[in-house]
């Protein structure tokens, strides 16, 4: 079960609501955060207040994509590959969990060759918004204070 916030699906973070395509959406926050060789959680940049998905997003509407990639991969990575995982990392953390590719559709994509479909939108937050939409939840977290004996 997802459990790490800067993982949540939306659905599951604003109204805990869980599914196989909570899953996928996490997925795709780890294929994101392997090909920049950056967090989604605390995400900074100096241009927006967008986190790793709403960047990873700009710069592909953008056509950008390439200057997602960590640069610590330099020459050593296939870009025609990379550029294929940002697509479907894409693809799995759409804003609404019908839009996002099963875990077996997933799979398949990873190893074929085919072109891959556009991705809507994901649903971003900041670290701000996810702070709020856990306070407007009607569920709130439980907190244990562990005390020494």
């Amino acid at each position: 079960m997802v459990s790490y916030r800067g993982y949540m699906s939306p659905e599951y973070a604003s109204e805990g609501l869980y599914s196989t395509k909570s899953d996928v959406f996490s997925f795709g926050v780890l294929v994101l955060e392997i090909v920049s060789g950056k967090r989604n959680r605390g995400f900074n940049h100096p241009d927006h207040d967008l986190n790793l998905l709403g960047h990873a997003w700009t710069l592909f509407i953008e056509d950008r994509s390439s200057e997602f990639i960590d640069a610590s991969m330099g020459n050593i990575c296939n870009l025609s590959e990379v550029l294929r995982s940002i697509n479907l990392g894409l693809l799995c953390v759409q804003r609404f969990p019908e839009d996002r590719p099963s875990m077996h559709s997933v799979v398949l994509m990873l190893g074929g060759e085919g072109a891959l479909p556009q991705p809507k939108e994901p649903c971003f937050f900041t670290d701000k918004n996810m702070m709020e939409a856990y306070s407007s939840s009607s569920t709130q977290p439980t907190i244990t204070v562990l005390e020494a004996r």
